[in-house]
């Protein structure tokens, strides 16, 4: 059942669920976070409305910088200004930054600790008929491994905001992961988020198996719970919204004496959250995990419906691959 003691939406399961693109909780929080601190600066490269920095820019043009399309030059600037006393955020698609940034941001962002916070919006298959080369499915991979960055994954529109608001308190690099079409909202205003740590958002009796999810996907795993559920077979989910730092402990504490795991993604499987897991518990509680994402191949153009269920990342996806570890 659904974790009462986090304050989750309780028309979560309804058809009429609402939906807000986590990309709008970016936009409000900046504009809180203008207000409350005059060092906040934001940027994007020719894309103010797509990544919802527009209104940031009428409330504050002074702070505002439109950098044309010139990604690694957007990067750049930030890097000047994130080390002499500017709180800076950069707006651009994840397949451009990270994607085409990703040297620039390792040596003037991370290795110099500018105070510069990277968003990454229309990641993953949900950029839907933009195709391949617009769907961000390697930025987790990309940015996780970059020494000093922290990298969060928010599962809806307040957790987004939520994200967003705590790098914008916190010195240092950060990448925060949006997307473009509308998700159903998970969580409430009153739902907690602690940087580093991850909650259980659907609680088993006696769990055969944990999931593990991560940004919208999230959705999809509770899903499947609620199916399982029906079916006799009871789990756990796990929000991982914080990826880089991860509480280590409670991970191994969610896994241990089940040591059966799902981990499902909208990013490939190579070097995504799963793979972090899957390192976190082959050093500290071996278990045996399927992993549901994208399997070394690119996305496609079609709607977000489409290739959610093309690619098996569903609450279907899920549910076959606890069967899967189940039937073993």
């Amino acid at each position: 059942m659904l974790n009462k003691e986090l304050f989750l939406n309780e028309n979560l399961f309804e058809i009429s669920v609402e939906k807000i693109p986590t990309r709008d909780g970016y936009g409000d929080a900046l504009l809180e976070l203008g207000e409350k601190n005059k060092d906040i600066v934001v940027l994007t490269a020719d894309l103010a409305d797509s990544t919802r920095v527009e209104k940031f820019r009428t409330k504050y043009p002074d702070r505002f910088f439109d950098c044309g399309v010139a990604e690694q030059n957007m990067i750049s600037v930030a890097a000047g200004l994130g080390v002499n006393g500017k709180r800076v955020f950069t707006s651009s698609y994840a397949t451009f930054s990270p994607g085409k940034n990703w040297e620039t941001i390792r040596t003037t962002v991370a290795y110099n600790e500018a105070d510069v916070k990277i968003a990454g919006h229309h990641a993953g298959l949900m950029t839907a008929q933009d195709g391949a080369t617009h769907q961000a499915t390697e930025d987790i991979a990309l940015t996780r491994v970059i020494p000093l960055m922290k990298v969060l994954s928010p599962c809806d529109y307040w957790e987004s905001i939520k994200v967003t608001k705590k790098a914008g308190e916190e010195y240092g690099p950060f990448y925060l992961r949006f997307t473009r079409e509308k998700t159903p909202v998970i969580t409430t205003e009153r739902t907690p988020f602690v940087m580093g740590e991850n909650y259980k958002y659907w609680v088993g009796k006696s769990p055969q198996c944990v999931i593990f999810a991560t940004g919208y996907i999230l959705y999809y795993a509770l899903i499947a719970a609620n199916t399982l559920k029906q079916l006799g077979i009871e789990v756990d989910v796990v929000n991982v919204s914080s990826i880089k730092p991860m509480n280590i402990d409670t991970i191994v504490k969610y896994v241990k004496g089940i040591n059966k795991v799902v981990c499902a993604e909208d990013h490939q499987i190579a070097g995504g959250m799963g793979s972090l897991i899957s390192e976190i518990l082959s050093q500290y509680e071996p278990s045996r995990i399927e992993f549901v994402g994208l399997k070394d191949n690119f996305g496609e153009s079609g709607t977000a419906e489409e290739l959610i269920k093309k690619f098996e990342i569903d609450d279907i996806g899920i549910i076959k691959s606890v069967k899967k570890l189940l039937e073993k």
